[in-house]
């Protein structure tokens, strides 16, 4: 009957609301429309965006446009003409005005820095727009652990209860007997030792539960209420193709944060060509219109001078610049080499990533079902160490320890079987391919 009563109180604290709670797509949607993370990211994308927009605004005409009112105090001297031939006596007093309308149209006819930076520019948007999509295959790893971390912590509370409670009656039981002069003071106080330190476990139990809930809540901005469960009958069923050689391959080809750091070495290489064609001479267009009119405000007399259209171009041709040129090849051609180690660094890191979570997969299939066993097992020996310490063939010892044995167990049981399901996602984040479509899977799994 007591180990009944403790099976019982393993599965109602595993299976708590399963009917009711929160599901992983509610919170993937909460977290979707609430994450800072992401919208950082979204921001960082669209703001290097931009940066194609300026570096192309430079290739298309320039056109400014100016207006110019001045005055001049005082007298004296000849600068207006009254009238043909006539100049203003020198010595009056007043004040000179002079207005100036300018326009400016220029265009850029050969720079090649400018043709490099706008490739460079499309690169460096190209690298970020991966970043953000690994952002998003992100936030569904995110979302699914911090998830799959509630429920751990759920089962670990309702573990560690039922492992109290246990404890408690075997604490009473042994009490009992010791007041009656059934058994020796030294059980009573072995048993009581158990049962405070599974009441030191449940308090524990229950900060960290408190912890992964404020997890979940901090990426989805919403309070977390009951969320539903793994069921029972977990599919088992290794990565798919069976190949860890092909996931390498469709990794080295499809991981976003690889993919960025690609394209972050083509920014640097098209910042080489940039910096080296300082060395180039520059061709501008220009068009130009001025008209200017002055007065003199003593005798309203003045001029205005017809407008003027300037029509050229203008041949720039670098000679010297201090070093400056060669400098700055220097230092792009180290920004490039810097790039081309993170990129190697990224690939061997993707290869890594996909071997140990294809790994963890196909273990985690041994894992599981090892762990169900070592539960089965451990519910069996509690019952056997029960009856055995009833005729008095086992001691209290011996009782508590398979107690201890078979929370332990479940423990295990329950990890094994929620990072079975991430380390599935992280072989598809890894991978580049982490989608909607695998968390709707997952989410096929909750009841």
């Amino acid at each position: 009957m007591r180990l009944k009563l403790l099976v019982l109180a393993l599965a109602l604290g595993a299976t708590a609301m399963p009917g009711h709670g929160e599901d992983l797509l509610g919170a993937y949607r909460e977290a979707r429309a609430n994450d800072p993370v992401l919208a950082q990211a979204d921001a960082t994308r669209l703001a290097t965006g931009e940066g194609v927009s300026q570096a192309r605004a430079l290739l298309l005409p320039q056109v400014s446009g100016g207006l110019t009112l001045s005055q001049t105090n005082g007298g004296g001297g000849t600068a207006l003409v009254n009238a043909p031939g006539q100049p203003v006596p020198t010595g009056l007093s007043g004040h000179t005005r002079t207005r100036t309308l300018s326009g400016t149209l220029s265009q850029s006819v050969f720079d090649f820095s400018k043709f490099a930076n706008l490739k460079a520019a499309h690169s460096a948007s190209d690298a970020q727009d991966q970043v953000f999509r690994a952002a998003e295959q992100n936030l569904f790893v995110r979302v699914a652990t911090a998830y799959f971390n509630v429920l751990t912590s759920e089962d670990e509370l309702a573990f560690a209860k039922a492992n109290e409670d246990a404890f408690h009656r075997q604490y009473e039981q042994a009490d009992q007997q010791y007041k009656v002069g059934l058994s020796a003071i030294t059980n009573m106080y072995q048993a009581k030792a158990f049962y405070e330190a599974a009441k030191a476990q449940t308090i524990t139990a229950e900060n960290v539960l408190n912890d992964a809930r404020e997890a979940l809540t901090q990426i989805t901005g919403k309070p977390t209420g009951a969320l539903k469960k793994l069921r029972e009958d977990l599919p088992l069923e290794p990565p798919s193709p069976n190949d860890q050689d092909a996931w390498v391959k469709q990794a080295l080809a499809n991981n976003p944060n690889l993919l960025a750091q690609q394209d972050n070495v083509e920014t640097a290489e098209h910042n080489i060509t940039a910096a080296r064609s300082g060395h180039l001479p520059t061709i501008s267009a220009q068009v130009s219109y001025n008209k200017s009119a002055s007065w003199y405000q003593a005798d309203h007399s003045g001029f205005e001078r017809p407008g003027a259209t300037t029509i050229g171009l203008t041949l720039n041709v670098p000679i010297f610049s201090g070093g400056m040129t060669q400098s700055r090849v220097r230092q792009s051609i180290y920004q490039r080499d810097a790039a081309t180690d993170s990129m190697e660094l990224e690939r061997r890191q993707v290869v890594r990533n996909t071997l140990n979570f294809y790994r963890s997969v196909i273990a985690g299939i041994a894992q599981v079902q090892s762990a169900k066993s070592s539960v089965e097992s451990g519910e069996k020996a509690v019952e056997a160490m029960r009856a055995g310490f009833d005729v008095g063939t086992q001691t209290l010892t011996d009782v508590l320890l398979a107690i201890q044995t078979l929370t332990s167990s479940e423990s295990s049981y329950s990890q094994a079987r929620h990072q079975f399901i991430l380390n599935k996602l992280l072989l598809k984040q890894a991978a580049g391919t982490a989608g909607l479509d695998d968390l709707q899977a997952i989410n096929a799994l909750l009841e």
